[in-house]
């Protein structure tokens, strides 16, 4: 119950801090909009490439979108030595590390969520079809992308490039999660369900989750102070 509260503590933190200025969620939600609209003037949204192309689409937009969020992570606790007095204090670096990782996941389906209809209206795109499996899809690739970037976040804080390291850490790690979700994705906005061969593709996305997620907890201490 304690580290539960910890995680909160650190997760409403975060969530206040950005919803108080709006850059990274403004910033983020501008350029997935602006991405999906210059693509729709390259599909045909009446032919069958956009449905065929969606979930990729769809992913590739979340991703480059939800980098300038993961980036300030940690950057934000730059200011006036906070990062220095988070790692200081009695809560653990995997609470902390875990409240921020919920805190960004909010962050990116809520972008991902605003981001959704925009596309079935730029694509002609029935994406409502399979909802709640497509909730599940976008929830465990959230979570991937957001358990990635947290970390990379913590690794290159202390960098001067750090906007350009974390994108060139974080895609070639999410490769395996990127391609399942894609895949589920486009499946599911096909109006296709989930069976068969569609099945290994969720598992691999939950496993990816499960063992990142638990690699970053054991690690994040060294992270951030080693």
């Amino acid at each position: 119950m304690r580290f539960a509260r910890q995680c909160l503590t650190v997760a409403a933190k975060d969530l206040r801090s950005e919803l108080r200025t709006k850059e990274a969620i403004n910033a983020s939600l501008s350029f997935a909009v602006v991405i999906l609209l210059l693509f729709s003037f390259v599909f045909d949204p009446t032919g069958d490439t956009a449905r065929e192309l969606s979930g990729g689409l769809l992913w590739l937009v979340f991703a480059f979108a939800g980098a300038l969020i993961l980036n300030r992570s940690f950057s934000r606790e730059l200011q006036n030595d906070c990062l220095d007095a988070l790692i200081a204090s009695p809560v653990p670096g995997s609470a902390l590390f875990v409240g921020k990782t919920a805190a960004n996941v909010l962050l990116l389906l809520g972008i991902e969520i605003v981001c959704l209809p925009v596309f079935g209206v730029f694509y002609n795109v029935r994406w409502t079809t399979r909802f709640w499996p497509l909730m599940l899809v976008l929830a465990l690739g959230t979570w991937a992308l957001a358990v990635i970037g947290t970390m990379f976040s913590a690794l290159t804080v202390n960098l001067r490039l750090r906007e350009l390291m974390l994108p060139m850490l974080v895609y070639p790690m999410l490769i395996p999660a990127l391609m399942s979700a894609m895949r589920l994705t486009t499946v599911l906005i096909s109006g296709e369900p989930l069976a068969g061969d569609e099945l290994i593709w969720l598992r691999l996305l939950v496993g990816f989750d499960i063992i990142f997620t638990a690699l970053a907890v054991a690690l994040v201490d060294i992270v951030l102070v080693g």
